[in-house]
């Protein structure tokens, strides 16, 4: 049985102004998601992935066309409440891990759960077990200058995970580190993801990301174009 579309796209449209110009990154795009599935958007810089992302999250509007999640369509939605549901209904995993420097690994798992608004008596004990999935349960109390990359993104995947959003939005979660390193952490954001049964897009330009989708798009000219790939890599 086809599972329930989670995430639809429709028509959305969105040009930048370049000097006098306008520039047109995405053009009519379409896109459904079933619930926990896993997407690899592909697309070289510049192409427009983050601008995508951002518009699935509600931080950026598209000039046109919605964005459906689960039953709540962003599109009808001011900025605060946009906000509200990003809060509550997606996770983020980016190149930069965007950790609060001036926050322990454990804060920084648990800043999600504290704006959403989780009861305090039992987010302490939320954080510190996904800390212990990412395999870091004994660096809760570390701040982030103290962690090594990869250590500093698995923080990253644990606070992403940590309030239970419906969705996974990771941008180039493997650029900033070595290629082992990066590997590993794929391979626990897929594990992690998955065991969690959550719905994840990942924006990337690295082709070996794609074994571990379910399905591969492209974004080209502002439209997706689906992608057939093998287990060992795109075709």
């Amino acid at each position: 049985m086809k599972k329930q579309d989670h995430i639809q796209l429709k028509s959305l449209t969105k040009s930048y102004k370049e000097g006098d110009k306008s520039r047109s990154v995405l053009d009519k795009l379409d896109l459904s998601i079933e619930e926990g599935e896993m997407i690899v958007l592909l697309g070289r810089s510049g192409s427009g992935k983050s601008t995508l992302l951002n518009i699935v999250s509600g931080i950026d509007r598209p000039d046109s066309g919605k964005v459906i999640i689960g039953e709540t369509d962003l599109s009808n939605m001011d900025e605060k409440n946009r906000t509200l549901f990003r809060r509550k209904g997606i996770g983020f995993v980016f190149q930069s891990f965007n950790l609060i420097p001036t926050l322990t690994a454990l804060e920084n798992v648990l800043l999600p759960l504290k704006l959403k608004g989780d009861d305090d008596r039992n987010i302490a004990d939320k954080a510190q077990q996904y800390l212990d999935q990412v395999g870091l349960g004994d660096r809760g109390e570390s701040y982030p200058d103290r962690l090594s990359g990869g250590e500093q993104q698995r923080v990253a995947i644990a606070r992403a995970l940590a309030h239970e959003p419906m969705l996974i939005l990771a941008d180039e979660p493997t650029g900033n580190l070595d290629y082992e390193t990066g590997r590993t952490i794929l391979d626990m954001l897929n594990s992690l993801v998955r065991k969690n049964g959550r719905t994840m897009i990942i924006a990337t330009h690295d082709r070996d990301i794609c074994k571990i989708a379910d399905r591969v798009v492209e974004l080209k000219s502002g439209k997706l174009h689906d992608v057939e790939f093998s287990v060992s890599g795109v075709e």
